[in-house]
């Protein structure tokens, strides 16, 4: 599980845990990994921690090697890691563009790469990449490059899934929508209520309910799927007006 130590990630990871799996963390800081394993840990469970920056091929070549050498092999691969800045397109720098690349595609594309033996050798290898439904069905603005990025990953689900069926390995994506994370918590109440209110649900999601279509995609049941895309938002991308809510 890249990007397992908060958000999203730790959610998915609970989900895995409860579910009897084995599971890996990792993410670039070494004190919020541990304060994760911390929350994960409890009788019964196996959690690993692993410090490693995605956007380093030689990094997620080293997490594939400590992660099957920690759990006995590797069934699933969660790419989560992403990173979400904020700046509108007149505001990009290159730095700001490179680096949000580097780990939102880079990152997943390098995780894949360096699981794919270990993923192989298990006879049922799955790949779960955390995209969003910004760039590949929504836009926002200041998400310019963070939206391209999200697409990118699912030009290369698709794509991947054709040269890993061959391994027995599916890939495939979930799209969230407004997800109630720690990163929602500076927002403020007002902001948080116009978000709810574009949500037919009328509710954020949770990390768990990102869990689930995960788990799905990891399944045995998920056997014959393969790059493809789930979105899970509450159905904000549904209404063809905003007062069809």
């Amino acid at each position: 599980m890249t990007g397992g130590s908060q958000g999203i990630g730790l959610g998915i990871a609970e989900t895995f845990l409860e579910a009897g799996a084995a599971v890996a963390i990792a993410g670039r800081n070494r004190a919020t990994l541990a304060a994760a394993a911390e929350t994960l840990s409890a009788p019964g469970r196996q959690v690993e921690t692993i410090v490693a920056d995605v956007a380093d091929r030689a990094a997620c070549d080293r997490m594939a090697q400590e992660c099957q050498q920690r759990l006995g092999g590797l069934d699933v691969l969660c790419a989560n890691a992403g990173i979400y800045p904020e700046a509108l397109i007149d505001d990009l720098t290159a730095d700001d563009v490179t680096s949000i690349l580097a780990v939102n595609v880079g990152g997943t594309i390098f995780s894949a790469q360096a699981c794919r033996p270990a993923l192989r050798e298990s006879g049922r290898g799955r790949v779960v990449v955390t995209s969003s439904i910004t760039g590949p069905v929504t836009g926002y603005p200041g998400l310019s490059h963070y939206a391209a990025s999200k697409a990118a990953q699912l030009g290369f689900v698709r794509s991947a899934a054709l040269e890993f069926a061959r391994d027995g390995i599916t890939i495939n994506a979930v799209l969230p929508g407004s997800i109630r994370t720690e990163g929602l918590d500076g927002l403020g109440a007002d902001a948080i209520a116009s978000m709810i209110a574009c949500i037919p649900q009328r509710r954020l999601g949770s990390p768990a309910d990102i869990a689930a279509a995960a788990m799905y995609f990891a399944s045995e049941e998920a056997g014959f799927v393969t790059g493809q895309t789930l979105i899970v938002d509450g159905g904000q991308t549904l209404p063809e007006f905003p007062e069809s809510q």
